[in-house]
């Protein structure tokens, strides 16, 4: 698990009409609550903020504001693009998990951070339960979860989806079996690299590097009835070092699949 100082962490709000949403999550987080984003300045110890904009949950890295604030918005953006756009079961992301016209797995997404895979195979059809194990992730997580349940567009996608807040490589081994596992562990990325991604650039500063990836393996090929999916950058290695049965490359990732058991036809 990560080291996280947790007093570098604090929820508030732009809006006093959001002070009542701020509270409950800092409260169901367990963060400290500051109030006004304008009174950050009075905590020095807060190096990020989870403030609410206009009703929405977002995480500010405050010696980066030009950076902009992350959020889950299911509801528009690319997760609204890819859902209308994206190839619907012909994606490599619906062959890895071995979706067919017979079969919609319920899957486990062990390493949910913000869902964006999640949220694409729930619009496929999947049962899905999200662990997130961080709780500064796990609440932008949550808060575009509910927000997507008021989308009538969407709000049967998002229903879909159920997050647990939790160790996945703990939590793996109590869990009840489920048809497919997926993993998509944070992986640190080559120096001479193209610019990382925002998000991955404030969690890699936030959590660090995710240096027990690799103990996620085992427990989800035990809780997998089908297949594990884990989801690598084309350069990194396997994980835990363990070959797949088989793998679906992309231009900068790849789909490691490891098969338990076949597919049922109908």
């Amino acid at each position: 698990m990560p080291d996280v100082n947790y007093q570098h962490i604090a929820v508030a709000y732009l809006d006093s009409v959001d002070s009542d949403a701020a509270k409950k999550v800092a409260k169901k987080w367990q963060f400290s609550y500051i109030g006004d984003a304008a009174s950050v300045s009075k905590h020095p110890q807060v190096k990020f903020l989870l403030q609410f904009n206009q009703q929405t949950l977002e995480l500010i890295k405050l010696d980066e504001p030009k950076l902009g604030g992350i959020k889950v918005d299911f509801v528009a953006g690319a997760s609204a693009h890819r859902r209308k756009f994206g190839g619907g079961r012909g994606q490599d992301i619906a062959k890895a998990i071995g979706l067919k016209h017979s079969f919609t797995p319920h899957v486990l997404d062990a390493t949910a951070g913000l869902g964006r895979d999640a949220f694409v195979l729930a619009s496929l059809g999947c049962q899905v339960t999200l662990m997130e194990r961080m709780p500064v992730v796990a609440a932008l997580l949550n808060d575009g979860l509910e927000r997507a349940k008021l989308n009538s567009e969407i709000s049967e996608i998002a229903e879909r989806m159920q997050l647990v807040s939790t160790s996945a490589s703990t939590q793996m081994n109590l869990a009840e079996q489920v048809d497919v596992v997926y993993l998509d562990p944070m992986y640190p990325h080559r120096e001479k690299s193209a610019a990382v991604k925002k998000e991955m650039r404030v969690f890699q500063s936030l959590v660090g590097e995710d240096l027990d990836a690799d103990n996620l393996l085992a427990p989800a090929l035990e809780l997998a009835k089908y297949r594990v999916v884990v989801k690598r950058p084309n350069y990194a290695p396997f994980l835990a070092d363990k070959k797949p049965s088989m793998s679906i490359s992309m231009k900068k990732n790849r789909f490691d699949v490891y098969v338990n058991a076949a597919i049922p036809k109908s």
